[in-house]
Formats: C-alpha cells, sequence, structure tokens
C-alpha cells in the first residue's frame, strides 16, 4: 500500500532503487541524445520528489543527472523531456516545489529542457500521452523514452497500457514488480481485475497448484515472459531485491530491445553499493549471484566451461554469451576469467594482436 504522508523515510532499498536509476541514467542521455533529436524521461509514479530526511526522488534524481552531467553542453541539439505522474494532490504540490528549486539552483534553465507534470494517475496519464500521439503525425512524436515505473503495490500498471506506451524501438522500462505483495494477494477475487490487468493473462490463477516455496518465482517468470511476449522485449533483467533478513521483497525488471541497454543497467547495478545490509541478488540462467564489492567468479567460469567447453569460439560470441545469459558485466569477463583461464592453461588464445583480447580474437576452451 502506498505510505499515507505526504513524505516518508528513505529505505535502503530504495535508496539502492535510485542510485541504480542515476548510474543507468548517466549513459543513457548522453548514448540516446547523440542519435535523436528527442528523448523522454517517465516517472509513472513520481511521489512528492523528496523523502523525510530531505534526501531527493525519483523525478529530482533523474533531473539532476541530466543537469550535473558533464555533456550536458553537447545535448544541446537533443529535446529532453521530463514526463512525470503524480495524482495525489500533497505530493504533487510538493513535487513542484521540489522542481521549481532545482530550475532555480540551474539558472538559466536549459532551453531544451521540457518538464511536463501530469496530476492524474499514471494509467490516465499515459493514456492521454497515447492519445495526444494520435492527433497529428505520430511518428513526429514519438520518442526513445526510458520509462521509470514503481508503483506502491500492484494496482494501476497494465502490462497492455505498458506495450502501448513503450511501442517504439527504442523505448526501455524499468518497472518495480512487487511480486511478495502480489503473491499473498494473486487469488484473491476482490483484486482479480488488477491481476488481470498487470499480467495481461489469468494464466497467474496457475498459482494455486505451486507448492509455496515456488509460488513467487512462478509469478516472476509469467510475468517476464509477458514483458517478452506482449511489450516485445527481446532482452528482459531481472533483478530480485533481498533485505537484512534474506526475505525476497521485490523484482526490478529492466526491458530494452537492445544489447547495449543490457550492458548499461548491468554497469549500474554492479557499481551501485546496497548499503544499509540490503542486498542485491541476480537469477540469471541458474546463476545466483551477490552483488558486493568482492564477488565470486566461480560461477562465471563454470558456465563457460560448459558452454564452450571442447570448441573454438570469437571474443565476441562470449561477450555476447556473458552480457545475455549470465549476471556478470561483459568487464568482467577479461580480468576475472579469461585471463586466469589462460594462465592455468585451460584456454587457449589466438589474438590479432601482441596483447589482450581485442575484436578477432578467438578463444579455445578446454
Amino acid at each position: 500500500m502506498a505510505p499515507s504522508s505526504t513524505v516518508w523515510p528513505l529505505d535502503p532499498h530504495t535508496k539502492a532503487k535510485h542510485d541504480i536509476l542515476r548510474s543507468y541514467l548517466g549513459g543513457w542521455y548522453p548514448v540516446l541524445s547523440s542519435h535523436n533529436g528527442r528523448i523522454v524521461f517517465l516517472d509513472g509514479f513520481a511521489g512528492p520528489g523528496v523523502y523525510g530526511g530531505g534526501e531527493e526522488g525519483s523525478p529530482i534524481i533523474a533531473l539532476k543527472t541530466l543537469l550535473d552531467h558533464g555533456y550536458l553542453q553537447n545535448m544541446s541539439n537533443c529535446q529532453i523531456v521530463f514526463v512525470f505522474c503524480e495524482n495525489e494532490p500533497a505530493r504533487l504540490a510538493s513535487l513542484q516545489e521540489q522542481i521549481e528549486q532545482v530550475k532555480q539552483e540551474h539558472s538559466p534553465f536549459p532551453k531544451n529542457v521540457i518538464i511536463e507534470i501530469y496530476g492524474d494517475s499514471f494509467s490516465d496519464s499515459a493514456r492521454r500521452i497515447l492519445d495526444s500521439l494520435t492527433e497529428g503525425d505520430e511518428k513526429q512524436n514519438l520518442a526513445p523514452t526510458f520509462a521509470f515505473v514503481d508503483p506502491f503495490g500492484f494496482s494501476g500498471v497494465p502490462v497492455e497500457l505498458l506495450r502501448d506506451l513503450v511501442a517504439y524501438d527504442r523505448c526501455e522500462l524499468f518497472v518495480n514488480l512487487m511480486v511478495d505483495h502480489i503473491n499473498r494477494f494473486a487469488t484473491n477475487p476482490k483484486v482479480s481485475q488488477h491481476m488481470d490487468d498487470l499480467f495481461g493473462t489469468q494464466e497467474y490463477m496457475g498459482v494455486r497448484e505451486v507448492e509455496a516455496g515456488k509460488r513467487v518465482q512462478f509469478l516472476h517468470d509469467l510475468y517476464r515472459r509477458q514483458l517478452s511476449t506482449v511489450c516485445k522485449f527481446p532482452y528482459v533483467q531481472s533483478f530480485a531485491m533481498y533485505g537484512k533478513n534474506g526475505h525476497l521483497s521485490y523484482y526490478l525488471m529492466h526491458g530494452t530491445r537492445h544489447i547495449r541497454g543490457v550492458e548499461l543497467m548491468k554497469d549500474a547495478m554492479w557499481k551501485t553499493d546496497p548499503g544499509g545490509g540490503s542486498a542485491f541478488h541476480d537469477r540469471l540462467a541458474g546463476m545466483d549471484v551477490l552483488f558486493q564489492l568482492e564477488p565470486d567468479f566461480e560461477p562465471l567460469l563454470a558456465g563457460l566451461r560448459q558452454e564452450f567447453g571442447g570448441r573454438t569460439t570469437s571474443i565476441d560470441e562470449v561477450e555476447s554469451w556473458v552480457t545475455l545469459q549470465t549476471p556478470y558485466r561483459k568487464a568482467h569477463l577479461r580480468k576475472n576469467a579469461l585471463t586466469p583461464m589462460e594462465k592455468a592453461g585451460t584456454l587457449s588464445v589466438a589474438r590479432p594482436g601482441k596483447s589482450g583480447f581485442p575484436s578477432g580474437t578467438r578463444l579455445t576452451f578446454d
């Protein structure tokens, strides 16, 4: 349920989530603005813009990440639009106040940065945005969009609405799936319409037949599949967020249509300090990896041996596999896997140059 007050304390998980958002946008803004005349950041559940201890909310983080970016002057030919949705009047007023403060701090405010605030629910605001695209030349209004959808529960985020909102090829989605909350109410007939909308199917009802310890994974897998099939994201990453007691709180899911988006999100995840005793776990390809300062790379080594053992392949194919099929970053591959394997004599390397693993390198795994 949503907090009842206008502002509330910042918990460790939310801080971690905001750190990931800040890091990702730091890479997303320059990449997308370099190739497009207009890009959009959409915050579907913007909130008051500030927390009880004065910490910045996601709208202010998104704004300041751009305004304080060292590449900002090179983005002057791109219109950067911020769309914030908040329907609770007191929070909306707080958000507007926080935004005005940011504008004053960054005066003169860049002319190519546009801020649009919707005082409606996310679903109503999204439909207004979609309706506006049909009023003129739709192709001129469509733009690469990063949609940050962070609801307090599970209502008001129909997957078919997300599909329409991120239909343009270069749109991305970063959504909070409150799977623990969903698991408690999935079979309650009073919220069946919300569940139907959330998943875009009634397959979630199958959770009734799943043993208790596997229900959360069942719901996670279904939602991830819907993001792939309904929203047409070929790449969907999911990051489980665990609390101090080891209990799963929620999943952060990122949908993109480009491998570069996968790389940027992984970089953001690994750079974020969980803090406060919280921990991130990423589960991909059967690997359960803890994001920490000194991660365990043995699962990566074992995965490489299993996937490529006994054959020769290119460095590009191995990098793609690491990016798309494991929790690890491409940057982990050379230093933490290939170099140790070569030194141990379990990897033979045919290089186009004298050292390293540049493009064109052929790898033979024992």
